[in-house]
């Protein structure tokens, strides 16, 4: 039995049809560990701190599990002060490091890692979070999982960078800026000398992407009373426009009080920790 063009298109995934960044005035990005701001995270983070947004990161960990190491020292205290750096050429105006050990934030109760993510909610007034998505490594999945417990409690939404494959995810075109955010993503991924191995292939990985990327929503904007979407998606030089217009003033202070230590960074790519 043959299929028809139009039967065989029903077959195929659908491709995410392009849209428009969320609009937020204070983004905060949660991560695992050191690298994935850069690896993962650095295109759409230098969207969203384009328009004015106020971004800060928080990193669970100290990255002191992976299995690279292009330096001397100690990862657990190279890699926050590597994440610095790249957090200094994303943009960010706040970098925390937690202090729980790498690969085993599932192992910690919800509730700790709920209550550290919703400490940093309130800290930097966050009206959006970002995250990696879930799917396939536990400790990304225990960092969502913090997040969107936070969120909730806070009425505020929570994004995941997904791929094309996902349910409910959306492609986000870099367009005209296409060259220059792979410039940078790749300029933070190349402060973590640490993982500098890792590297070659992170960049292969980033030029395969173009100027594409995926989200998806793990916490939904609410709606506010004129039914408009706190949080919603907005397009264009008006978006950009209303989203610096209500990025509150002042510089965000690093956090290095209690389990905290200032900088921290992810992965290099999927498979680099």
């Amino acid at each position: 039995m043959t299929s028809t063009p139009a039967a065989a298109s029903l077959m195929m995934p659908a491709v995410p049809a392009a849209g428009p960044l969320p609009q937020a005035a204070s983004v905060l990005a949660v991560t695992a560990r050191p690298g994935q701001e850069s690896a993962d995270l650095g295109g759409l983070l230098y969207a969203l701190r384009r328009p004015g947004t106020s971004l800060a990161l928080l990193c669970l960990t100290r990255g002191e599990a992976s299995p690279l190491n292009s330096t001397c020292a100690r990862l657990e205290a190279i890699r926050p002060w590597e994440l610095h750096l790249a957090a200094s050429v994303l943009g960010a105006s706040s970098v925390t490091v937690a202090n729980y050990p790498d690969g085993a934030l599932s192992g910690y109760p919800p509730a700790e890692l709920t209550e550290r993510v919703r400490r940093a909610v309130r800290e930097h007034a966050a009206d959006l979070l970002l995250v990696i998505d879930p799917a396939g490594d536990p400790d990304d999945a225990a960092v969502a999982t913090a997040a969107c417990v936070a969120a909730r409690q806070a009425g505020v939404p929570v994004a995941a960078r997904t791929g094309p494959a996902a349910r409910g995810a959306w492609a986000i075109d870099l367009g005209a800026e296409t060259e220059t955010a792979r410039a940078i993503q790749k300029a933070a991924a190349g402060a973590h000398g640490s993982q500098s191995e890792g590297l070659p292939r992170l960049t292969r990985r980033l030029d395969r992407l173009d100027g594409r990327e995926w989200l998806r929503w793990l916490v939904t904007p609410r709606r506010t009373a004129s039914g408009s979407r706190c949080g919603s998606a907005v397009s264009g030089h008006q978006g950009h426009q209303d989203a610096a217009h209500r990025m509150t003033a002042g510089a965000h202070r690093t956090d290095i009080a209690g389990q905290s230590a200032m900088v921290s960074s992810p992965r290099l790519g999927s498979r680099c920790r």
